[in-house]
């Protein structure tokens, strides 16, 4: 009672206060999830001509259509290119949605395909080519049939694509002939198990790949992985409905930690003769092959071999004329290798390739010889490279973004291939991204700020600008309290610098005391970065409103602070991340404006997990918290991932003991509410449950949360709506 009360007085002295300073609405979780308050982007970004003009999707405001559009550097001029209710097989039926597309080499022929949700989204469904000089639209493959990875080859003459995990390729012109073979199958052992030119659950989520299969420059060969993971153990996701009083199983193949893995083979495939070329990858089965990349050469693939343990990865180059194999580079750590971009870039006018590493304690940029002959090391500083955007040979200019001004912030850069005359490009502070043109004259640079949302600039690599692209506002913001970002530092008793952001009330009075929540993510993602921070932001503003401080702090093993700083988790993961996460805590504590009784810590998937380990093992220091989506123990987890940081479980059963939640669930204080979807097929739910389990056997008391039949990222409107007022309440209530 006497905390409704506490409520009450807070909800007036707040609305007396706002009301004096000219601000006449609050925020609602309503606002958290209006259409107005999101910013707006262009998608499906495709280089032209060149790089004289690139064309993007957007939706058309008055016909709801997915449209797509070209624009010309020279002019400015916007033009529509393809209208999609002309996308239609058939007179009568309704047109097809453009998922994704591709121009074909003479600029003539657009691929038109849906898109199919994985690990990320991919190409998928049915798929037609339009004509854009005619205007004309022809369906080439419309089935229920699950179809995926749809792409033309280089020529413009061929589409390939995966059927029923088997590779298939069409011809283009066959289609217009009556007596034409449309498509021809290429593989044909593809089923549950055994995988054609697509990949596992744990090569999507863990390698940040989908594309299972490539053309070769001269579109006369296929490479592809083949994954047999019949050896993968099943796990099962259980959905429950009430329009069936029993409930269905679905099973997925998902190799814990320890595991093992989907036995991988790559193939090369004549698209004319149809013959099969296996290549030899060694006598250890137990390997992972993250990519393959064609060469310049069309006779010549590389492949990235990595090990089991992930601290020994060899480039290799396979002559797929006669199928022999060399090892041109090995990376050994004594930690773990990073597999997880594709910035390796292979030359055209010379026999050189550019490489990526981190050998030197920072990622950097390294330029080689084919034979495997280091040249030099292009890039060099106490700051990590973190894409590599392209490479002007004929200027010798490589082009790349990097975290060199402060890891909180990416910027584009220059700088020649001999090591010198490094630039700047973007001058705004905040987070760029960027497209290149294949002339590598012009970029799209895309930049936010946590004071800026997303803005889209067309500029001359040189860091001019050229024209706005796209410009978000605060329009929508007028009349409601706004509070921004401030960071900050501190160091721990070791000696170390930790970056912070804080969100402070708007109203904020230095000397009174206030509560705060913490969000934390961890290992591997940084939380702390001056870029727009989308609905959560939307979401923290609503608390600061009410009289919340926000704050993040990164901690160690986060990005773009050198290996020594991201290595320090390994083999016992979660353990200093969660000391760092304590030390913020007691930091903020010796602040005069923080209430020392009442912090409180959330996040989700490795944020719900460090929030579980401040609730049990930090328990002296949280008084709230709120776990969504957590790990719980990492032999739930997969094997990559997990065994990258942490070895097998058998080969350190300690550290995944000390660093589970579980172990510690006893030592739990606070109010914790605990999240999860249950039919979560990347953190399972078996995580909340075996961690439950644990807090009633020591008689803890907590409070639940499942939604029925949602993924990791309880992602429906429906439910991200209840669970946004779920968790406001239980802040306002517990906190």
């Amino acid at each position: 009672m006497k905390r409704s009360y506490a409520l009450l007085f807070l909800f007036v002295t707040l609305t007396v206060q706002l009301s004096a300073q000219g601000i006449t609405k609050r925020w609602t979780i309503d606002d958290v999830f209006a259409p107005k308050f999101s910013t707006k982007s262009l998608s499906g970004i495709q280089w032209m001509e060149g790089g004289r003009k690139f064309s993007y999707l957007d939706v058309d405001t008055t016909t709801k259509q997915r449209n797509l559009y070209s624009y010309n550097i020279a002019d400015g001029e916007r033009d529509l290119v393809l209208d999609a209710s002309l996308l239609v097989a058939k007179a009568g039926e309704k047109a097809m949605r453009i998922g994704s597309y591709e121009w074909s080499a003479d600029g003539e022929n657009i691929l038109v395909t849906g898109t199919l949700m994985a690990r990320r989204t991919k190409t998928g469904g049915s798929f037609g080519i339009f004509n854009s000089k005619t205007k004309s639209f022809r369906m080439l493959s419309d089935t229920s049939a699950e179809q995926a990875i749809i792409k033309l080859s280089p020529d413009g003459k061929k589409i390939g694509f995966v059927r029923a995990n088997n590779l298939f390729e069409m011809d283009i012109a066959s289609v217009y002939d009556p007596v034409g073979e449309k498509e021809t199958q290429l593989t044909f052992d593809g089923s549950d198990n055994i995988l054609n030119g697509r990949f596992d659950w744990v090569y999507e989520e863990e390698f940040s790949i989908i594309d299972g299969w490539q053309w070769s420059p001269d579109s006369k060969r296929i490479a592809f992985w083949r994954l047999d993971q019949s050896a993968v153990p099943a796990f099962p996701l259980v959905r429950y409905s009430e329009k069936d009083a029993h409930a269905e199983v679905e099973t997925m193949r998902y190799p814990k930690a320890g595991d093992p893995n989907s036995l991988v083979q790559i193939g090369v495939v004549g698209v004319e003769d149809k013959k099969m070329l296996w290549l030899n990858l060694g006598t250890n089965p137990d390997i992972y092959i993250p990519r393959i990349q064609w060469t310049k050469d069309p006779n010549i693939l590389s492949m990235q071999r990595l090990n089991r343990g992930q601290d020994t990865l060899e480039l290799m180059l396979a002559n797929v004329s006669n199928g022999s194999m060399k090892t041109i580079l090995t990376e050994t750590d004594s930690a773990w290798l990073d597999v997880e971009r594709d910035d390796l870039t292979f030359l055209k006018r010379s026999k050189q390739f550019v490489w990526v590493s981190f050998r030197d304690g920072y990622t950097h940029v390294y330029l080689y010889t084919l034979d495997g002959k280091l040249e030099r090391q292009i890039t060099k500083g106490a700051w990590d490279v973190t894409d590599v955007l392209g490479v002007d040979e004929e200027k010798s200019m490589v082009y790349f973004i990097a975290a060199k001004e402060s890891p909180l912030e990416r910027h584009l850069y220059s700088i020649k291939m001999n090591g010198t005359g490094l630039k700047r490009l973007s001058q705004e502070a905040g987070w760029h991204s960027a497209w290149l043109s294949p002339d590598t004259r012009t970029l799209i640079d895309s930049y936010s700020s946590a004071l800026q949302p997303t803005q889209m600039w067309v500029k001359r690599t040189d860091g001019s600008s050229i024209a706005p692209l796209l410009q978000n506002s605060f329009d929508a913001w007028s009349g409601l309290p706004v509070t921004q970002h401030s960071f900050f530092t501190f160091k721990t008793p070791d000696g170390l610098e930790l970056n912070g952001y804080m969100l402070k009330p708007a109203d904020f009075d230095p000397t009174k005391k206030y509560p705060v929540l913490m969000f934390v993510y961890g290992s591997g993602g940084q939380t702390v970065t001056n870029r727009w921070g989308g609905r959560n932001y939307l979401w923290y503003q609503l608390l600061a409103e009410r009289g919340y401080i926000i704050v993040s702090v990164d901690g160690r093993g986060t990005d773009a602070r050198g290996k020594k700083f991201r290595q320090t988790s390994f083999r016992q993961l979660g353990l200093p991340e969660t000391k760092d996460q304590i030390e913020a805590a007691k930091y903020l504590v010796s602040l005069s404006y923080v209430d020392a009784s009442r912090i409180g810590i959330w996040g989700w998937s490795g944020g719900g997990y460090h929030t579980l380990m401040a609730m049990t093992y930090g328990a002296d220091y949280f008084k709230t918290g709120i776990a969504v989506a957590a790990v719980t123990n990492f032999k739930f987890y997969d094997t990559i991932w997990t065994e990258r940081y942490m070895d097998t479980p058998q080969s350190n059963p300690e550290g995944y003991k000390n660093t589970s939640p579980i172990t510690y669930a006893s030592k739990l204080k606070g109010n914790l509410l605990i999240v999860h979807g249950t039919t979560d097929d990347n953190v399972h739910w078996q995580n909340s449950i075996a961690f439950i389990d644990e807090l009633i056997r020591n008689n803890k008391q907590f409070e639940t949360l499942f939604y029925p039949g949602r993924a990791h990222g309880i992602s429906d409107a429906a439910a991200q709506k209840h669970l946004f007022t779920k968790m406001t309440s239980f802040i306002l209530e517990k906190l």
